[in-house]
Parts: C-alpha cells; structure tokens; sequence
C-alpha cells in the first residue's frame, strides 16, 4: 500500500463514521472482469473492490502458475482421480449430503478420500444419480447453509481448479427481504417452493441476485456480508480463503453485536431469573458464532500487538515499501488505524463492559491507548 492509497482509504472511512455497515445496498448491475494481472495492481483492488465492498473475477491468467492447476486435473480439465488417490487417498474429509436437508444444513461425515472418490466415479457413471444422494466433499466447515453470508463477514475468494459454477449474489441488506415469518433465511433460493412462497408473500419487487458463470481457472471474490449460494455446473474442484483486514474489521465487530442482541431476545423471559444472564449470552453465543466478545478481544490484541511492533522498525524515510520488508509501512499504519477505531467501539459498548476483563493483558484501554499513541507518532509520516 502507498501512501495515497492510505490517505484515500482513510478518507473512505471518515465518510462512513457513524453509519451502520448493515444498510441495504443496492445490487450492482455486473460484476467486473480482471482480465490480465499485469495491468491490475493491489491499489487497484483495494480502491476498486475491498473498500466499496464490491465483487469481482479474476481471469484464469491469474492462478495459471498454480501448482494444483497442473498436477489436480488431467489434459481434458476433468478431476485427476490418481493424482489425488496416490498423493492424498489416506486423508480423512468431511463429506456434506447435499440431497437431504439438517435444519438448515446438510448432514455430513467423515470418510478416507478415496471412498470419496470411489463413490465420485459411480456417480458419474450412474448419470450424476446414486442411491446415497449427492455427497459434496466440503471442508469449508463455518458456513451454515446452501444460502448463506461467510463466517464473521468475512471477506473471500474461490477459485475453480477445474470445473464450472454459478453464482447468485446478493449485496448486504438485500436478505432482509428474503426472510420467512420467523425471521429465518432461505435454504436454497433457487427452490421452486422457495419461489412460489416469495410470490405469495408479494416479493416479486425483491431485487434479483447477481448471477455469475464461473469458468475453471478463475476466481471469485465475495465482498464481506454478501449472501451468495452455489452450484456446480460439473465435476468441480474448487480452493477457498477467508480473511478479514482493516477494511471489514468493523464489519466483523457490527455482527458479532447483531448475533449477541439475538441472543438476548431469545432468551429474554429469563434475563430476571437467571443469575449471570450477560455472562450465559456470551456463553451461548460463542456456542451458536464460534466467538464470543473476549475472544473478539483476543483476535483484535494479536493483529494489535504484531503491527505496534512492525511500528517500532519503521524509521525516517521508511514509510514506503521496503524490499524484503514482512509488511508494507503504509499497510501497518492503516492496520493500526482501523484496529484503534473498532477497539474504541469495543471498549465503550455495554456488554462488552459486563464481560470479566480483569485477568485480560493488556487491559483493553492500555492497548487501545498504546495505538493512539502509535498513531499520534505516525502522523507526520
């Protein structure tokens, strides 16, 4: 990052202080195409698609040097079946039965990848038909359903080693409007009952999803807090990645208060009866997210503590990219930045005060005044 892509993101969040990241947005009339890497840089990206929180593919020009693009798929573009049996047959994966519905869910299992496989090539010989249902061999563990926004409002990218899918995106908000009587979202927006229930309830003004054809090679980003589902067209291998960085991190923090306030409504009738009742939310919360407001803390003190030292090795006249540095100085000082912003929130917020901090190093206000202190040094840079 250099530093007018600094100054510019900063600028992007001043505009947005104050202004809650789950307002309805509206659905973009396309999704970009990235079509050669040498013409596209990270400013580029960073501008154009992480700060507006905008969708985009990368062409196959950009992963055409993977490994698993050579050595996971034969000359046909099909899955190769004896690459993958000789070098990772022992492994043990988690397989999804995309054909029966658990809640809102799929059951899964685990299984030696070559049973996997075994029961891939009936599946194809059997015409994509087998009387144990479509199994989905699926690691991407945290997402919850078919139709659903990934974990933590993260940010992601999937590429198809070999394959095709479809895309149906949705931009933040625009969910609200596809929720049943009890608040619940759809398990699959392409269903037909799903449909029909939509015109019932007068929904036909709802915007449509984007809808994107991913071709093998290419790769999908997915802004933070789009609701998406996907097919795949054929016999597909994909590889996924979620991250969050200074420009969803408020984001993240926006829903982990929505997931505790649900929380707090459930169980609502028992908030004068039972002792510790913001204690047993937090409680049922990381149960139900997978975190809770002092692991929130936690992720936020390691990410601090990494850039508060990067800081320290950044000296006069070294705020620009260093050849062989670990991270970028400008990158550090927007890091920092957005980490002070979201912790200030942190530390003000009312259950998050209820939590028990005492045995927390450092204290929340020690951190965050040791990266407004950073930040006030880093001023002139």
């Amino acid at each position: 990052m250099d530093r007018e892509t600094r100054l510019f993101a900063e600028c992007h969040f001043r505009r947005l202080r104050g202004r809650l990241p789950s307002r309805v947005c509206p659905t973009p009339d396309r999704v970009d195409f990235i079509e050669n890497p040498d013409s596209f840089s990270y400013a580029d990206f960073f501008k154009g698609y992480l700060l507006p929180n905008l969708p985009c593919i990368f062409s196959s020009a950009f992963t055409e040097g993977w490994g698993s693009r050579r050595h996971w798929v034969t000359p046909s573009g099909k899955p190769d079946f004896d690459y993958l049996l000789q070098n990772y047959g022992d492994v043990v994966v988690p397989v999804a039965n995309c054909g029966v519905q658990e809640y809102n869910s799929n059951p899964k299992e685990h299984m030696p990848l070559r049973d996997y496989i075994s029961y891939w090539k009936e599946f194809i010989k059997g015409h994509y038909s087998s009387p144990r249902g479509c199994l989905y061999l699926k690691d991407w563990h945290l997402c919850r359903s078919p139709f659903h926004a990934d974990i933590f409002r993260s940010f992601s990218w999937s590429v198809n080693i070999c394959g095709r899918k479809k895309w149906y995106l949705f931009p933040p908000g625009q969910e609200e409007a596809l929720r049943d009587c009890h608040g619940g979202l759809p398990y699959d927006v392409t269903a037909p009952a799903f449909l029909e229930s939509c015109r019932h309830r007068g929904l036909n003004h709802c915007s449509p999803p984007l809808e994107v054809t991913q071709e093998a090679g290419e790769m999908v980003f997915v802004p933070s807090g789009w609701h998406h589902q996907v097919h795949n067209m054929e016999d597909t291998i994909s590889i996924n990645h979620n991250w969050v960085n200074g420009c969803n991190l408020a984001n993240m923090w926006h829903f982990l208060q929505q997931e505790l306030r649900a929380v707090q409504q459930e169980v609502s009738e028992w908030k004068d009866t039972m002792p510790d009742w913001h204690h047993h939310c937090q409680v049922i919360m990381r149960s139900c997210s997978g975190i809770n407001f002092e692991e929130f803390y936690h992720f936020l003190k390691v990410i601090a503590k990494r850039r508060l030292l990067l800081a320290k090795e950044i000296g006069p006249g070294e705020v620009e990219y260093r050849e062989g540095s670990r991270l970028d100085p400008q990158q550090i000082i927007f890091d920092i930045s957005r980490i002070a912003e979201v912790l200030a929130s942190v530390v003000v917020n009312p259950d998050f005060q209820r939590v028990d901090t005492s045995m927390l190093t450092p204290q929340p206000e020690d951190l965050l005044q040791q990266l407004e202190e950073t930040m006030a040094a880093m001023e002139s840079l």
